[in-house]
């Protein structure tokens, strides 16, 4: 083989390993979810309670377990926030990869223990959006990037989620809702035609916080890459 076969020889065996490194480095986390919680006034304690138990029961429960752990390729990256106010915004998981069945009782016990970050200010929607952005520019680099927010009612305080969209970096990131019944009659129409966002983004409902955790678990399954059937907005 001349020098110019050897070239080409050298050129073909570097893109090789450069792609194959590449499609590693894209296998490592196949999904970013992100979970953002409402904590504001409109939440009382029991209903503060049942959100934490509902969120915490879902991601153990064990066709999500399953759904997380038997996904290829790459693992399930975790992280959840409470937000309320313009400037209340608190992290309880930071982000985690949820690669073992330990991985995911360690995210739900935190999510269970961790005390209430607020609970007097409004909803404030559009600072939560935002605050979601920085999450995911200080999280891992994952093939999809999911944005979950559950809240009982529309914003009251600060920007409309549209100008979130519009003034943060929503590239590449799908944002769903959990609209839960029973505060305001709103809230649904709101997270369908206000709030979700992206590719494949859409809502599910809940019929009061009673009814959180039926309703998360079917969000969960259907943005880890299960089958959903029916859902509330498409």
């Amino acid at each position: 083989m001349g020098q110019h076969g050897e070239h080409r020889a050298l050129v073909r065996a570097l893109a090789l390993l450069l792609a194959l490194w590449g499609g590693s480095a894209a296998a490592d986390c196949r999904l970013a979810l992100l979970l953002a919680l409402d904590v504001s006034s409109s939440v009382d304690a029991a209903e503060h309670r049942l959100q934490r138990e509902g969120l915490a029961g879902a991601l153990a429960a064990p066709d999500i377990r399953a759904a997380i752990l038997s996904g290829a390729p790459g693992h399930v990256a975790l992280a959840v926030y409470e937000w309320s106010g313009r400037n209340q915004q608190q992290v309880l998981v930071p982000w985690t990869a949820l690669d073992t069945n330990g991985a995911i009782d360690a995210a739900a016990a935190k999510i269970r223990a961790a005390p209430r970050s607020f609970s007097r200010f409004p909803t404030a929607i559009g600072y939560a959006l935002g605050f979601g952005t920085t999450m995911f520019r200080r999280g891992p680099d994952c093939a999809r990037r999911v944005l979950d927010v559950s809240g009982d009612g529309i914003g009251n305080d600060g920007f409309e989620p549209v100008h979130a969209y519009r003034h943060f970096p929503f590239a590449g990131i799908t944002v769903n809702g959990l609209a839960v019944g029973g505060h305001d009659p709103q809230v649904l129409d709101y997270y369908l035609f206000d709030l979700r966002h992206g590719p494949d983004a859409f809502v599910e409902y809940a019929e009061g916080y009673g009814d959180f955790r039926r309703a998360m678990e079917r969000k969960l399954f259907r943005e880890i890459g299960g089958i959903v059937v029916g859902r509330a907005g498409e």
